[in-house]
This record gives structure tokens, sequence and C-alpha cells, in this order.
């Protein structure tokens, strides 16, 4: 999950707005806040820490998908594979596995 998207479900859940956030974070305005909920900034890392603190979370899990774009295991058509597998539903991500899976051979689990 993005970080924007990840920030955006904290926020939902606890009930914050983009004003109640930056409140709490340093050197961030609502304005800042917003463009970071909306995928278009990234926080820095003094943000980032005050984020997890205000979020209760570590700083670890709200950048999980960004440290996993950077895994050099990883070829640019695997990270494109799994970003379009994300926005498909349960029923065609399972539609998706079964096609990969008759191609390679291997059955399911």
């Amino acid at each position: 999950m993005s970080i924007d998207t990840t920030l955006r479900l904290l926020a939902k859940a606890r009930g914050f707005s983009a004003t109640d956030i930056a409140t709490a974070i340093p050197r961030a305005g609502a304005a800042t806040v917003s463009a970071w909920l909306r995928g278009e900034k990234l926080p820095g890392k003094d943000q980032l820490d005050a984020l997890a603190r205000m979020f209760g979370v570590p700083a670890g899990a709200l950048l999980a998908e960004l440290a996993s774009t950077l895994d050099p295991a990883r070829t640019k058509g695997e990270h494109d594979l799994l970003a379009a597998y994300r926005k498909l539903n349960t029923k065609q991500q399972g539609a998706l596995l079964e096609v990969a899976r008759s191609m390679t051979g291997t059955r399911k689990r």
C-alpha cells in the first residue's frame, strides 16, 4: 500500500483531518499534509517520524511499499505487474493468479 493510501486510512480510522495532522507535524501546514494524502509529495524524515508517533505505528510501516520499489531484485516488469494486480478486485486477482500458475505449471497451494 502506498504511503498516501496508508496515511488516508490511518487518518480516517482516527478521525483526523489534514489540519489535525498538520498541527502535530513539524514544518507541515494543512496544504502540505493534503499533498501527502493525495500522493503529490512525500514527508521528510522528521515529518515521517512524527507521523508514525501520531498514528502509533512504526515509521517503516508507512514506507513499506516505497522500500519495496527500491528492491534491486525486482525488475520493472515485476513492479508494473504488482501495481496492476493491486488495482484489480479479488475475483480478477484470482483469475490472474490462475493464468500465471497455468503458464508456469504450478498448482494452487
